[in-house]
């Protein structure tokens, strides 16, 4: 069941133009709303990512159906899409929550943290298991990350350390996974990538994704058919269920490809793997 927005905090940036609100379990969401001005489809896609991510283990917010009631949109006017000089009032509904981790006026949060911290972000292979996902799902925007200092117990499954404070990842906006709202896979191999190559230092051939990639391959179809039977049908009208249906049919069948698929940004014309295939060159000397 949905939860209920009780406070505008204020607007993000974006392209989707997101609001951050309070909602009555006492947390903060990053909302996108079904008005908004990429589609209402990207709702549907960043619901369908955060289903596929958990299962994968790759670290990204959770996620819930925010209900703004009449009376919310009415004590809060701010709460709009800005079309140039224009704005596009929201209307009462369930719109698309992704939870800000932590309370946003104690809790800093980071989109760029410094070349040097890179390294010590406790769970940086998750960046490795997000560029499959992104290959799987045709991303056709950059990955997309946030960073915060937390205590790495109550963020990341297992730590080594779980009382100990670093810097943690998570992977946010998926609207342009199926290449947003065209519902369509267009590949290339550019796409999906993280624009600061540092964190694919250890990659050294398909192995480094190999985790992931055995997820992808026998990757459960109920998985997807609860994650699609939770979206609510005001995101979904006309024939548009079953045309996400068969999205993710076909989705299905590029579970096999999604090797080939990063293989292929070596050819790039910026290779995001400089160190790819120096292990089978030192095993060849040997």
């Amino acid at each position: 069941m949905p939860i209920q927005a009780l406070r505008f905090l204020r607007r993000m940036r974006g392209g989707a133009q997101a609001h951050l609100l309070e909602a009555d379990d006492g947390r903060y969401y990053v909302v996108k709303f079904l008005e908004n001005p990429q589609h209402r489809r990207i709702l549907v896609n960043e619901w369908v990512a955060a289903g596929m991510l958990h299962y994968l283990g790759v670290a990204c917010p959770e996620t819930r159906l925010i209900e703004l009631s009449p009376g919310f949109l009415r004590e809060n006017p701010e709460i709009a899409i800005h079309l140039g000089s224009k704005q596009k009032a929201i209307l009462p509904g369930w719109h698309f929550g992704s939870l800000f981790p932590g309370n946003p006026l104690r809790q800093a949060i980071y989109d760029f943290i410094p070349d040097s911290l890179l390294p010590k972000i406790a769970n940086r292979p998750d960046f490795l298991g997000a560029l499959v996902f992104d290959k799987w799902c045709a991303n056709a925007d950059s990955r997309q990350a946030i960073f915060f200092r937390a205590r790495l117990g109550d963020w990341l499954p297992s730590p080594e350390a779980p009382l100990k404070v670093g810097f943690v990842a998570q992977m946010i906006d998926h609207g342009y996974i199926f290449n947003g709202p065209q519902w369509e896979f267009q590949d290339s191999p550019l796409q999906g990538l993280y624009f600061r190559h540092e964190v694919y230092q250890s990659v050294q051939s398909l192995a480094a994704f190999e985790p992931w990639l055995e997820l992808v391959r026998h990757f459960p179809e109920e998985i997807l058919d609860q994650t699609a039977r939770e979206i609510p049908e005001s995101w979904l009208p006309g024939d548009e269920r079953s045309r996400l249906d068969d999205l993710l049919v076909t989705l299905q069948r590029r579970r096999t490809r999604v090797a080939d698929l990063i293989a292929a940004c070596v050819e790039a014309r910026v290779n995001p793997f400089p160190h790819w295939g120096e292990s089978h060159r030192t095993t060849s000397w040997r």
